[in-house]
């Protein structure tokens, strides 16, 4: 493994520093195949990320699953607590420190199959009802712009919904524009993508109380992560992955 020279002269000088932090509590949801508990065990494409980038950071943590509204609260309200994957947006800016980005993503509206949506753009989809979920960046980013949001408790109500007429779209988060994650809630060919609707970047984000050097050395890791070929291997393991195999 090649470590730069200055990662390597930041371990060193942080290294009294990493044995005094307390430890972090990290909190993320189940949402295959980039965060999920297997057994005891937190993995996942950027769950495997993470742990690693911690292992090489030097910092004592515990990762939580939990529901997405609970998991983002904590990280919130809570000291020494970051949540994963959390979309970088501007209305979240200032909340967090941010480590990262582990990864992308695209914002996708599908539709129910058979149906014939006039949605060109964002702006066509004002006179239909979106599907979220509760502390959702895309459900922050919708309500914001005034558009028709139904949020439900989780994601996984909203195939169902739409199968049922209760909304008219439900906006996605997709990785490399692959939908095969939502396989695990609804059947590929009963709900198809409509429209693309934003490109973001996701990241660690910690509450205000981790220290900047903290916040330093994990971005550190994180690029060191980049040049060794760590995030190349990581995210191939999980290319094919698909649910229940």
């Amino acid at each position: 493994m090649v470590i730069g020279v200055a990662y390597l002269a930041m371990l060193l000088a942080t290294s009294a520093g990493a044995l005094a932090a307390p430890p972090l509590v990290i909190t993320a949801e189940h949402s295959p195949p980039a965060s999920m508990k297997v057994g005891q065990q937190v993995t996942g494409r950027e769950g495997e990320k993470i742990r690693e980038m911690l292992a090489r950071s030097g910092y004592a943590y515990r990762i939580d699953v939990l529901p997405w509204k609970r998991a983002f609260t904590m990280a919130q309200r809570d000291r020494y607590t970051c949540v994963y994957s959390t979309s970088r947006t501007p209305e979240r800016e200032k909340q967090f420190k941010w480590v990262g980005p582990t990864d992308e993503a695209q914002w996708v509206l599908m539709g129910r199959a058979g149906r014939h949506y006039a949605v060109h753009s964002l702006d066509d989809a004002r006179k239909l009802r979106i599907g979220t979920y509760h502390g959702d960046a895309r459900d922050e980013f919708l309500r914001a712009r005034g558009f028709d949001v139904d949020g439900a408790p989780d994601n996984a109500a909203n195939p169902k919904k739409l199968m049922l007429d209760r909304i008219d779209l439900w906006a996605v988060g997709v990785r490399n524009n692959d939908l095969s994650a939502l396989a695990m809630y609804a059947a590929p060919e009963q709900i198809v993508p409509v429209l693309t609707f934003h490109h973001v970047k996701v990241y660690l984000a910690c509450n205000p109380s981790v220290p900047d050097a903290m916040i330093e050395r994990m971005n550190a890791a994180l690029d060191a992560m980049r040049k060794d070929g760590t995030f190349t291997r990581l995210e191939k393991k999980y290319e094919h992955w698909q649910a229940g195999k």
